[in-house]
Formats: C-alpha cells, sequence, structure tokens
C-alpha cells in the first residue's frame, strides 16, 4: 500500500504530527511520500519572524507536492494548522488545483485522513478537520477518522479527537496522547487502503 502525507506547516508543529503520521503508516509497511504544499507567504514576513523562519527551515528538505503524490497513492492524510476554524490558504491553494483529478475521478475510492493543530484547546482543532474533510467528499474519497478506538482519544488533554489527530499549543514536541493519536491514524488509514486497493 502508498500512503501520501500531504501537509503544511508554517511553524513546524502540524510537520511533527505529519511525520508522525507517516511513521504510523510504515510501521504497518506501507511506502510513505511525506510531502509538505507550497507557502505562499511573502518573504519579508518570513524574515521578519524567528518562529516562521525556523519553523520552515526545519523543513526545506521535505518535498514539495505535486498532484502525482495524489494519484500515486492509495490513502491520503493531508494536515494543515488551523486558521480561523478552517485550513491555511496554503492547502486550500493546493486542493484548489485538483480540479483536473477531480474531472477523471482520480481520486475516487482513495482513502483520506486529516490532521491539525491549534494554539488553544477550542481554536479550532474539530472544524479544520470537518472544514478540510469536504475536498474527500467532492471526489468521492472514503474519510478514514480516528475514532474512538485507542485510550488516548478518551482521556486526552491536549491534542486529538475521535475527527483526526491534532497538535495543542504550537509546541517543539507532541505529548504522549497527540503522538500515539497520530501514530493510530497512520497506520489505520494504511490498513484501510490497502483493503480499498485490493
Amino acid at each position: 500500500m502508498k500512503i501520501s502525507v500531504i501537509y503544511y506547516s508554517m511553524t513546524g508543529s502540524v510537520f511533527h504530527l505529519a511525520k508522525t503520521v507517516a511513521q504510523g503508516a510504515e510501521e504497518v509497511g506501507a511506502e510513505v511520500r511525506l510531502r509538505r504544499v507550497a507557502d505562499l507567504l511573502p518573504l519579508e514576513v518570513v524574515e521578519s519572524n524567528e518562529h516562521i523562519k525556523k519553523g520552515l527551515e526545519m523543513q526545506q528538505d521535505v518535498p514539495v507536492a505535486t498532484l502525482e503524490d495524489l494519484t500515486w497513492a492509495d490513502g491520503i492524510a493531508f494536515g494543515s494548522p488551523t486558521r480561523y476554524g478552517n485550513m491555511t490558504a496554503q492547502l486550500k491553494n493546493f486542493l484548489d488545483q485538483t480540479g483536473p483529478l477531480w474531472a477523471e475521478g482520480k481520486l475516487a475510492g482513495k482513502a483520506a485522513g486529516f490532521f491539525t493543530g491549534a494554539a488553544t484547546m477550542h481554536g479550532g482543532h474539530e472544524s479544520t478537520i470537518l472544514t478540510m474533510s469536504t475536498f474527500a467528499y467532492h471526489h468521492g474519497m472514503i474519510i478514514v477518522p480516528t475514532g474512538y478506538l485507542i485510550p488516548a482519544i478518551h482521556g486526552t488533554t491536549t491534542g486529538g479527537s475521535p475527527y483526526g489527530p491534532s497538535e495543542l499549543g504550537n509546541k517543539s514536541e507532541l505529548s504522549d496522547d497527540e503522538r500515539s493519536i497520530a501514530l493510530f491514524l497512520g497506520r489505520r488509514l494504511a490498513e484501510v487502503a490497502g483493503k480499498l486497493a485490493q
């Protein structure tokens, strides 16, 4: 099975989630592509903010996503920080380029999972995943949530929900719960994608 993890991360927090989702998929034997979407921030904004500059520098070796990364995969995990309860413009810009794939049904039947991050507990963790998921509905993809299938979902005081993994607080490391939920999504997405691809 082949899994693409497509994400945007400005300061690196969602990047940590993306790597962990990818690791979970690899643990069950998936071939994984980790890809970041192109950044749209003006250079002067990046240069004037040390957190953004450092976050983007840590991801400079991650290849930029292409539409071929979507068609190649049996399952795709999409990740973005929340922006007012929605995905970032960077991820939306990438998804808006998938019209030709939609017209030919190229993503129909593929598994899709979602992950996010927010600086505050009620800053849009669930709504961001829900707004990202409408993309999958339009393409006829099969949405794979985390559900309440692991103990961490029941007791997390940081990130993570039945909708998918999330990260709370823009930290340099994930909490134990955030990490276990992200690993779980990677494993579950790969397993479901493998069954759908048979």
